[in-house]
């Protein structure tokens, strides 16, 4: 079986994909760093109003689990978990800059090798094709060097935005998952996406260039 782990100080997580053009620009997706805290917090807390909607409830008010001070530990979280193999924590660029991030969580090995994956955007940056084209790089990165046979993604109903995204990456609706995640302080319905290695003709990149959504 493919192995990326490669041992405790694995640097597989730090690799950078892309980039791939799309109509709003250049996107690529790249290892979140240390000194993202500043742009992290700005960016979280001026996209509260687009965020809330769709992302688990926390303690505490938005804006205070989003200030600068709460990167270094999250970023310490995530470097470590990504060391051991079970997270790929990606900040999303749109020609150099930081406009998201890219998240594949619950990396499983063995007999299912499998996670799931989760993305969002500055809404000023909505309808470019911009989280497609950072989809698909990470999909790619997943089936080919992580070596995964499965992704899965949760959609609530009402998110028409992020079940288009998926979409055209070539995920299918797999069927609806009642009461799954506590949002907003109330328990949502979420569809339930999936894509595997064998439903893809050839990459993701390259079907969605094919389909005249983004080119090299």
């Amino acid at each position: 079986m493919l192995n990326w782990l490669g041992g405790p100080h694995t640097k597989a997580w730090q690799s950078t994909l892309g980039p791939l053009r799309t109509s709003a620009g250049m996107v690529s997706v790249r290892p979140i760093r240390l000194r993202d805290g500043q742009i992290w917090s700005d960016l979280r807390i001026r996209n509260e109003k687009s965020l809330v909607p769709w992302e688990p409830t926390g303690i505490g008010s938005w804006a205070q689990r989003h200030h600068r001070s709460q990167w270094g530990p999250l970023y310490g979280a995530l470097k470590s978990e990504a060391k051991r193999g079970t997270v790929l924590p990606y900040v999303i660029e749109l020609d150099g800059r930081y406009v998201g991030q890219l998240t594949v969580g619950n990396i499983q090995r063995g007999a299912v090798r499998s996670a799931w994956i989760g993305y969002w955007i500055d809404s000023d940056h909505f309808g470019g094709g911009i989280a497609t084209a950072a989809v698909a790089l990470g999909v790619d990165h997943c089936f080919g060097p992580i070596g995964l046979h499965r992704l899965d993604a949760t959609v609530q109903p009402a998110n028409l935005a992020s079940q288009a995204v998926l979409t055209k990456v070539g995920f299918r609706n797999e069927g609806l998952l009642k009461r799954y995640m506590d949002v907003d302080s109330k328990w949502r319905d979420h569809l339930l996406f999936a894509l595997t290695v064998e439903e893809l003709p050839g990459t993701a990149v390259e079907a969605l260039v094919r389909s005249g959504r983004a080119s090299f």
